[in-house]
């Protein structure tokens, strides 16, 4: 990235992104959202287009990209259905942890798979008393001879009851983070069970279910790394997660606006089109600077992320928390400017405003996002 302009295969790669958007999902999304449809054959698609791994090394099938590409990818997705693009980043994660945290073994068994989307993956690391606060999770695993048996429930997992293969966190030692280890579970786990789909306000075409485990034995082959590093390799996909999550809250919000555009040059009142009233254009000014500033600060972020630099959590919680506040106010103002238009489904706009609002809460709480922003400043001024 030069001058904070896009290089021509950052382009192109996105250009991609949006042609899949338009073309795929944008048509289908109001519907998959009234039906609860999970668009797993759309999703699919992607694979094939090198959007199932996207961050994953070559030598296991993926296309070996960086963070800022794909926020570039996420953020193109979105504005075809930013729920299905929020998943399909999911899915990204959880090839990418097995990839990077994971044994040869590992990644030569399931790795492969997941960038061909033959096999789904999701993360599970919430619990109904642990979110905010993941350190407190209580799902134990208790090692028995070549196995581990699980027992506890993990909460709000993406594509729980989907998927086909799951990243699960689990305590294995004492309270704490340096308890906490992380497993592969397939989905024909003996003992896993799975709630039903919850109701939601948003996310609607992907499911969001509990993942109940009652003595679930799981092959002590399929641990990450070694016990007690699982809360070290949740944190680092969070710090993707994070940028990810705000790409996806642009692109929709990206949707809302240029739909808001459109309406204001062609809706007349009082004699005039609504965008000749200086108020109006006023508006459309702010919600414009309000996108381009969320933008320049989550792919400066990715950068960082790129970069391994020491203040990259940080520069990630501010992206997150700015991209998805941003994303969200400024979908609201689009359905806004529609009038009573906007909150009727047809026109696509109150979808986005409820698919965003989550956004705020999942990846780690905005509120913890400052916190973490917080604490890196005075870390920095006390050094």
């Amino acid at each position: 990235m030069n001058n904070f302009d896009l290089n021509e295969e950052q382009l192109a790669i996105q250009e991609m992104a949006l042609s899949f958007a338009a073309d795929k999902m944008a048509p289908h999304a109001v519907q998959w959202d009234a039906d609860k449809h999970f668009p797993v054959d759309v999703i699919k698609e992607v694979a094939p287009l090198g959007m199932a791994g996207i961050y994953v090394n070559e030598d296991v099938g993926g296309s070996g990209l960086g963070r800022l590409d794909a926020a570039i990818i996420f953020e193109a997705l979105a504005t075809g259905c930013p729920s299905t693009s929020a998943f399909i980043s999911i899915h990204n994660m959880t090839a990418w942890m097995i990839d990077k945290f994971g044994s040869e073994e590992q990644r030569q068994r399931w790795v492969p798979d997941l960038c061909s989307m033959n096999t789904i993956g999701a993360y599970c690391l919430t619990e109904p008393g642990a979110g905010s606060d993941a350190a407190a999770l209580k799902t134990r695993a208790v090692r028995d001879g070549d196995h581990y048996v699980l027992n506890g429930q993990k909460q709000f997992i993406s594509g729980s009851g989907a998927a086909g293969v799951y990243i699960v966190m689990v305590r294995t030692g004492d309270d704490g983070p340096n308890g906490i280890s992380a497993l592969i579970v397939p989905e024909d786990t003996p003992g896993l069970s799975f709630g039903p789909n919850e109701h939601k306000m948003g996310w609607n075409v992907q499911p969001t279910c509990a993942m109940i485990f009652e003595d679930a034995r799981v092959p002590v082959e399929n641990l990450m790394g070694a016990e007690g590093e699982g809360f070290k390799f949740a944190m680092a996909g969070l710090d993707g997660g994070r940028l990810n999550i705000g790409a996806c809250s642009l692109g929709g919000a990206q949707f809302a606006f240029d739909k808001a555009l459109t309406y204001i040059d062609e809706r007349e009142a009082f004699g005039k089109k609504l965008n000749e009233f200086q108020g109006l254009q006023f508006r459309i000014a702010e919600m414009k600077m309000n996108l381009e500033a969320a933008r320049t600060l989550l792919y400066k972020a990715a950068c960082k992320l790129d970069q391994k630099t020491h203040d990259a959590t940080m520069w990630c919680s501010m992206a997150k928390a700015r991209a998805t506040e941003t994303g969200f106010e400024v979908a609201d103002q689009a359905l806004q400017l529609h009038g009573g238009y906007g909150y009727l489904s047809e026109y696509g706009i109150e979808k986005i405003v409820r698919d965003l609002r989550v956004h705020r809460i999942l990846e780690g709480t905005n509120e913890i996002m400052r916190l973490i922003i917080s604490r890196q400043l005075i870390k920095e001024a006390r050094s």
